[in-house]
């Protein structure tokens, strides 16, 4: 416990504007490339989904949390390749992420990011795809929550890397839904105390492919 006040109490000044202005601009940077990548990709089926997240911290100390329900929101392109069985699938999307009750103190970590994964998937003729991945995520923003007072948290670092791995399934409608991990590569914690701290996710949600209503020709 003298190790987890340490960490809360141990947070970096505020972030300063200019910084704020470098995020924000290299958010829209990488929305402006996923916008232009599949703008030009031939056979590419635009879509929407949302769904809901599991997320949890690992700690490489000996701190305990708590799962935290969160939501995801985003676009996706599903981008067919010369093979008739693979496909990439970059998507663009919000995610609420976090974790509660840190070492048992009740003291909530919530972090929102901008997550951009690109999958790579294997597409039954039934249906059902395979995917996986590299993600980046750019954090929006994070705060800690305690005995109901939100601050904001400036000790996480700005990007995060992690690998999603998960199955899907696409009906003749265009609608799906999809289940899959993401593990977090990255040590996420940007304070100098030696704490490594990772972002591990379960998301399942739902999914609408746009213009894509033949399942067997299209998948």
């Amino acid at each position: 416990m003298v190790q987890f006040t340490t960490i809360y109490k141990n947070y970096k000044k505020q972030l300063t504007g200019s910084k704020k202005t470098i995020m924000k601009k290299t958010a829209i940077f990488v929305a402006s490339l996923f916008l232009l990548f599949t703008a030009k990709a031939q056979q590419a089926h635009f879509g929407l989904k949302g769904g809901v997240n599991v997320s949890q911290l690992n700690f490489n100390e000996n701190i305990s949390s708590d799962s935290k329900v969160g939501l995801n929101l985003g676009i996706l392109a599903h981008i067919h390749t010369s093979s008739e069985s693979w496909a990439l699938q970059p998507e663009l999307f919000y995610s609420m992420e976090g974790a509660k009750n840190i070492g048992n103190s009740g003291i909530d970590y919530n972090l929102n990011y901008l997550n951009v994964p690109v999958l790579l998937q294997y597409m039954f003729s039934n249906g059902f795809r395979l995917e996986g991945g590299p993600q980046i995520g750019f954090l929006l923003n994070a705060n800690t929550k305690a005995g109901g007072v939100t601050v904001d948290d400036k000790g996480f670092k700005s990007t995060a890397f992690s690998i999603p791995l998960g199955i899907g399934y696409l009906t003749s409608s265009g609608l799906g839904l999809d289940a899959r991990y993401v593990f977090g590569l990255t040590d996420i914690n940007n304070l100098k105390d030696g704490t490594i701290i990772q972002s591990n996710v379960f998301q399942l949600g739902l999914f609408y492919q746009l213009s894509d209503t033949k399942r067997h020709s299209h998948h």
